[in-house]
C-alpha cells in the first residue's frame, strides 16, 4: 500500500536505531494505506524522507571518524542537498536512482501483491509476513556484500512494504507497545502471542465508532492479531469473530463483526492511532536500514543507496584477447593508466571499475572492483590466445557487463573480430533499453579503414567485413554510443573518447542517426547550467554548418573560426569542443552517407525515465514496466528531474529516432522532482524521448536534454513474475505469458541470462492467436556451490514470425544460501586497563576484547570501530574462525568506545564499553576487569543497546 504522509503532526519517537534529524524531530510518519494505494506523491514524500535521514545520519558518522567537518542540510531533505552534505555531489543522479528504485519497489507490492496478505500482514499472516521481510533482509544484505546493489535496491523496497504495513494492520499499537517489533527482522525469534485461528477477536463497532471493537480479552492477554481484508463479499474468506482491516474497498468489513482496525489514515476505523502507528513504521524502518548498514559497512550501504565518494560512473571494458589484438590492449592499459593516475582521489574517480576479456569459445570472468590498482592489474594480467577462425564470443562479453553495469553506465568494446553470436543482438538491445547503458565499439580493422598492417599466425587478413561491423554499428546507435572505426594505429587518438566519457555530469543535448544519410537541420540548446559541450560525428564523407545563438556560422571545411575551439578526426569519427553559448543552436548536416550526431555536455541537470502503466487490479496506481510500452495505444512515462531541487518540466517529447516524427505529451507535477507524462499514442518507430523545462535558476533558465537510448514500442506483449529469491541447487520455475495484438503464428521464444554455470530448459516457440495469450515457463537450476548474493538476470523475449516485432521481459534475481545462523556476535571484555590522571590528553587507556560468533556460528568476517577516536586491532584467533581478538587504545579525552561486529552472514553485533560512569574507583589504573567493574561495563551495554521481544523483555550486551 501506499504510505501516508501524517503531516498534521510531527513525530517525537528518536532512538539510537533510528537517525533523526538535526533538531531531532523525526521525520512525520510512513503509514501503508489501503485507500490510498499508488498515490505517488504521498508514498514518494515519505518513504525518501525516512531514506534521506538515515544516509544524513551515516555521512555525520562517517565525516566524524574521518576527523572533517559535516554540515546538516537545510529541511527538508532532497537528495541533491544530501549528496553534497554528504561530499559525493557527483553522485547527485545515481543516489536519487538508487533512491527512486526502492520507492517503485515499495509501491510495486500493492500494485502486484494487493490480494496477497502476507505482504501486508493482513488476515492474521504473521509467520508469512515474517518470513518475507527476514528473508529480504538476508538477501539485501548478501547482494551488498557482492556489490550487486540494484538487486539489493529492489528487495529493499520490497521488504520495507510489509515491515511499513504491520504497524497499520495489526493491534500492535491498540496493545500499548511502545517499541517497533524487532523480530519482524529475525526469523529465529517469536514475534508475539498470535492469535488462534478459532479465537474471536473482534466485535462490531458501534456504529462510525470502531475505536472499542477489539475485544477486552484480547488486549489484555497481549494477544496478537490483524484485519481480513477482501474485495468480494465471501463470508469464507473471513473467519467467525474475526477483525477485518475495514474501508471502503475491504468487503469482509461488511460481514460481522462489522468494521476494521486498521490505521492507514486519521480516517480509517482505528485513524485515532495512526500517529502513533506512523512513527512505530518510521522507528522499524530506521531499524531496519541500520541493520543493513551494520551489516555492510558505512560506505557500501551508502554505495548501495546510490552515494560514492568519487564520481558515480564506472569505467567498463570489454575486450578481445587474441592474439591480434596486443596493440588495442597497450592501448587499453596506456588510458587506463592515464584516468586512474590523474583521478584517483578526485571527485571524477570512477566508483566502479568492470573488466570483461572474451575471446572464442570463452569469455569473462567479469572483474567488478572499486579497487582501481585491482582493475589495473587485471587489464595487465590480460594473456592473448586463439582466434584462428576470426569471429569471436564480443556479444557474449558485452552482455556480461551490461548485467554487471550501474545503471546509466558506458561500456567501451574493443574488437577486430565479427561477432560469432549475433544471435544475442535483440537480448542486448532489451538490455540496453532497460539499463539505459551507452555502449560504445572501438573496432580496428574493419574493411571500412581500407588498411591493415597487421597479420595473424595464420597470415590470412582478418579485416571485419561491413556486414558485420553493421551489428556493432546498430548497438552503438540503439544506446547512443559510438561505433568507432580505425586502425590500430590510429586507436590511441580514438580512445581520447574514453577520458571524456568518465567526466561527472555528463548529459545529452542530442542525439540522431540517419541511414541512409541526408541533409537536414538539428537543434540543440545550451543552457545556464552546461559547460564544456562537445559534438561527436560518426561517418564518412560527413559536411556540416555549426550556427550560434547570435546566427554566426562555422563549416567544417574552415580552417578557422570562433565558434569550434578544438577538433579531432580519426578514421570514422570526428570530435568537436565548441565555444559554451547560451541559447538555441544549430547544425546543418550534408551527406548520403549514414552517419550519427550527438550533442553531450557536462551539467547536474538531468533527468530519469521509467515507462509506468496503470494497474489493473483492485487498487488504482501505477507500475513501472520491465518490458517495452505497447505501440499504437496511449502510455504514461514517469520522469524524475535531477539536479535542481526547484526545476519543473514544461515539455516532454517523444521523438522518432530516424525521422522527425514527433509525439507530445501531457505533463503532470507530482513533487518532489517527479512527472506523470501521458502521451495518446505510443510511437511504433524506434523512439527517443526529449525534455524540456526550466531549472529554477533564473527566468532565462531554460534547458533541453535527452535520452541517449533509444527505445521501441511493441504489439506483443510478454509478463512474468516469481519468488524473487533463487535457493542453489532447488528446480526454480519463471511462468510467462504472451499476448500478440496483431498477426498471430509461431512466435519465437529465447530465455537468456548472465550466469555461465545455471542450468536452464525453456521452450524455443509458442503458438499464438492474435488477441490470445499462450504460456510458458523458464526453469532454472544454481549449482550448489552458487555464493548468497549472485546476481541473476533473466531475459525473456518473444518474437514474431518473420522478426516483424519482438518484446522482452527482463526479470532480476538474488541467490540466497539458506541461513540457520542467526546469532549475532557477542563480546567478553578480557581486560582494561586505564593510565587516566591528570590532563585527559596526556594520558590512554586500553582495552582488550574477545568477540565470538558461537560454538555453530559461521565466523566472525569483521570487527570495526562504530564508535571512538582510539587505534583498534582485530585479528583473527589462530585456529578458530569464529574468535576474533580485538585491541584498543585510545587517549583519556575519548572515554566511551563501540565495537561493531557482523559474522559471515550479515547478523550483526554491538558491543559499548566506558571509562564513565560510578563508581569511578571502579576503574583504578592498570586494573584488570573484576566481577563488578564486568557488571558496571554490561550495564553500560545494557543501557544503549538492547533487544526487544514484544516490545517489553530486553537483553543485554548485544543487540
Amino acid at each position: 500500500m501506499s504510505l501516508e504522509d501524517s503531516s498534521k503532526t510531527q513525530g517525537t519517537l528518536c532512538r539510537r536505531s533510528w537517525p533523526c534529524c538535526a533538531s531531532c524531530s523525526c521525520t512525520p510518519g510512513l503509514m501503508a494505506s489501503r485507500y490510498y494505494p499508488g498515490n505517488l506523491r504521498v508514498t514518494w514524500k515519505s518513504l525518501q524522507a525516512a531514506i534521506l535521514n538515515v544516509v544524513v545520519q551515516v555521512c555525520r558518522d562517517l565525516a566524524q571518524a574521518e576527523g572533517t567537518d559535516f554540515t546538516f542540510p537545510s529541511q527538508p531533505y532532497t537528495t541533491n542537498a544530501v549528496a553534497v552534505a554528504c561530499n559525493a555531489q557527483k553522485s547527485s543522479r545515481s543516489f536519487l536512482l538508487g533512491v527512486t528504485s526502492v520507492i517503485l519497489r515499495n509501491v510495486r507490492v500493492d500494485l502486484r501483491h494487493a490480494l496477497n496478505g502476507s505482504f501486508h500482514f493482513d488476515d492474521e499472516m504473521f509467520v508469512q509476513g515474517r518470513r518475507i521481510i527476514a528473508e529480504g533482509v538476508q538477501a539485501v544484505k548478501a547482494s551488498s556484500k557482492q556489490d550487486n546493489f540494484q538487486a539489493a535496491r529492489e528487495k529493499l523496497g520490497e521488504i520495507l512494504h510489509p515491515l511499513q504495513d504491520f504497524y497499520s494492520h495489526s493491534n500492535w499499537v491498540e496493545l500499548g507497545k511502545k517499541f517497533p517489533n524487532s523480530n519482524l527482522i529475525r526469523p529465529d525469534t517469536s514475534i508475539g502471542n498470535l492469535a488462534d485461528i478459532s479465537r474471536a477477536t473482534c466485535r462490531n463497532c458501534d456504529g462510525d465508532d470502531c475505536t472499542n471493537n477489539i475485544l477486552e480479552d484480547v488486549i489484555a492477554q497481549g494477544i496478537l492479531t490483524s484485519g481480513y481484508f477482501g474485495v468480494v463479499p465471501v463470508v469464507s474468506t473471513k473467519p467467525d469473530g474475526k477483525c477485518s482491516h475495514g474501508g471502503r474497498v475491504d468487503q469482509t468489513s461488511n460481514i460481522s463483526p462489522k468494521g476494521g482496525i486498521n490505521k492507514d489514515t486519521f480516517d480509517s476505523n482505528h485513524g485515532h492511532l495512526h500517529t502513533e502507528a506512523a512513527n512505530m513504521a518510521v522507528a522499524a524502518t530506521g531499524q531496519l536500514l541500520d541493520d543493513v548498514r551494520g551489516a555492510a559497512g558505512d560506505r557500501t550501504f551508502l554505495q548501495m543507496l546510490g552515494i560514492s565518494k568519487g564520481s558515480s560512473k564506472a569505467l567498463c571494458f570489454v575486450i578481445d584477447t587474441t592474439k591480434s589484438m596486443s596493440d588495442d590492449i597497450e592501448a587499453v592499459r596506456s588510458v587506463t593508466s592515464s584516468i586512474i593516475n590523474s583521478e584517483v582521489g578526485t571527485e571524477n574517480e570512477p566508483s566502479t571499475y568492470i573488466l570483461v576479456p572474451f575471446g572464442d569459445p570463452e569469455f569473462g570472468p567479469l572483474t567488478k572492483t572499486t579497487d582501481p590498482q585491482v582493475f589495473k592489474n587485471a587489464i595487465n594480467s590480460l594473456s592473448l590466445t586463439g582466434g584462428g577462425d576470426d569471429a569471436e564470443m564480443s556479444l557474449s562479453g558485452l552482455k556480461l557487463a551490461l548485467t554487471a553495469a550501474p545503471f546509466n553506465s558506458e561500456i567501451f568494446v574493443f574488437t577486430d573480430a565479427p561477432a560469432k553470436d549475433k544471435h544475442l543482438k535483440s537480448a542486448l538491445i532489451a538490455l540496453i533499453e532497460r539499463t539505459q547503458t551507452v555502449v560504445n565499439f572501438m573496432i580496428t580493422d574493419s574493411n571500412v579503414t581500407n588498411l591493415r598492417i597487421l597479420r595473424d599466425k595464420t597470415r590470412r587478413w582478418r579485416a571485419i567485413a561491413t556486414s558485420d561491423a553493421q551489428v556493432y554499428r546498430d548497438l552503438a546507435q540503439a544506446s547512443g554510443g559510438q561505433a568507432i572505426e580505425v586502425t590500430k594505429t590510429e586507436l590511441p587518438v580514438a580512445t581520447s573518447i574514453i577520458t571524456e566519457s568518465t567526466s561527472s555530469s555528463l548529459v545529452t543535448l542530442l542525439q540522431a542517426a540517419r541511414n541512409p544519410g541526408k541533409t537536414e537541420n538539428f537543434f540543440f540548446r545550451v543552457d545556464v547550467s552546461v559547460t564544456n559541450p562537445r559534438v561527436y560525428i560518426t561517418g564518412r564523407s560527413v559536411t556540416f554548418t555549426l550556427i550560434s545563438p547570435n546566427g554566426e556560422s562555422q563549416q567544417s571545411t574552415d580552417a578557422t573560426g570562433s565558434l569550434i575551439t578544438s577538433s579531432q578526426s580519426v578514421g570514422n569519427f570526428r570530435s568537436l569542443r565548441i565555444k559554451t553559448e547560451v541559447g538555441p543552436w544549430e547544425i546543418r548536416m550534408v551527406s548520403t552517407n549514414p552517419y550519427t550526431l550527438k550533442v553531450i555536455a557536462q551539467s547536474p541537470v538531468d533527468f530519469l525515465l521509467d515507462f509506468v502503466e496503470a494497474s489493473q487490479g483492485p487498487f488504482a496506481g501505477y507500475d513501472t514496466l520491465d518490458t517495452r510500452p505497447r505501440a499504437g495505444v496511449n502510455g504514461t512515462l514517469l520522469v524524475t528531474l535531477t539536479g535542481s531541487d526547484s526545476g519543473k518540466l514544461t515539455e516532454v517529447t517523444l521523438v522518432e529516432s530516424s525521422g522527425s516524427n514527433e509525439v507530445n505529451g501531457v505533463v503532470e507535477s507530482q513533487g518532489s522532482g517527479n512527472f506523470l507524462v501521458r502521451v495518446d499514442q505510443m510511437p511504433s518507430e524506434e523512439f527517443v524521448v526529449r525534455v524540456k523545462g526550466q531549472d529554477g535558476s533564473s527566468s532565462s533558465g531554460i534547458f533541453q536534454r535527452q535520452t541517449p537510448t533509444n527505445f521501441r514500442a511493441s504489439n506483443v506483449t510478454i509478463s512474468a513474475d516469481s519468488n524473487p529469491i533463487l535457493v542453489p541447487g532447488i528446480l526454480f520455475s519463471v511462468p510467462f505469458t504472451v499476448t500478440t495484438g496483431g498477426t498471430g503464428g509461431n512466435f519465437t521464444i529465447r530465455a537468456t541470462h548472465n550466469q555461465q554455470r545455471f542450468n536452464s530448459v525453456s521452450p524455443t516457440s509458442l503458438i499464438l492467436v492474435s488477441g490470445n495469450s499462450t504460456d510458458g515457463t523458464v526453469e532454472i537450476t544454481a549449482p550448489l556451490n552458487t555464493p548468497s548474493g549472485t546476481d541473476f538476470t533473466l531475459t525473456i523475449e518473444a518474437e514474431a514470425p518473420g522478426g516483424a516485432d519482438t518484446n522482452y521481459v527482463m526479470l532480476r534475481f538474488s541467490v540466497l544460501n539458506k541461513v540457520t545462523d542467526f546469532t549475532k556476535p557477542v563480546c567478553q571484555l578480557l581486560s582494561l586497563q586505564s593510565r587516566c590522571s591528570g590532563a585527559c590528553n596526556s594520558s590512554t587507556w586500553e582495552l582488550s576484547v574477545q568477540v565470538t560468533d558461537g560454538d555453530d556460528g559461521v565466523g566472525v568476517e569483521r570487527v570495526s570501530l562504530k564508535q571512538g577516536n582510539g587505534s583498534l586491532n582485530a585479528s583473527q584467533a589462530a585456529g578458530n574462525a569464529n574468535i576474533m581478538l580485538v585491541s584498543y587504545r585510545a587517549s583519556c579525552c575519548s572515554p566511551d568506545m563501540e565495537l561493531l561486529a557482523v559474522d559471515r552472514v550479515g547478523n550483526v553485533g554491538l558491543c559499548f564499553y566506558s571509562l564513565t560512569g560510578n563508581p569511578p574507583a571502579a576503574l583504578s589504573s592498570s586494573t584488570k576487569v573484576t566481577p563488578s567493574l564486568f557488571i558496571f561495563l554490561s550495564m553500560v551495554v545494557f543501557w544503549l543497546h538492547v533487544t526487544t521481544v514484544g516490545g517489553d523483555s530486553v537483553t543485554p550486551g548485544k543487540l
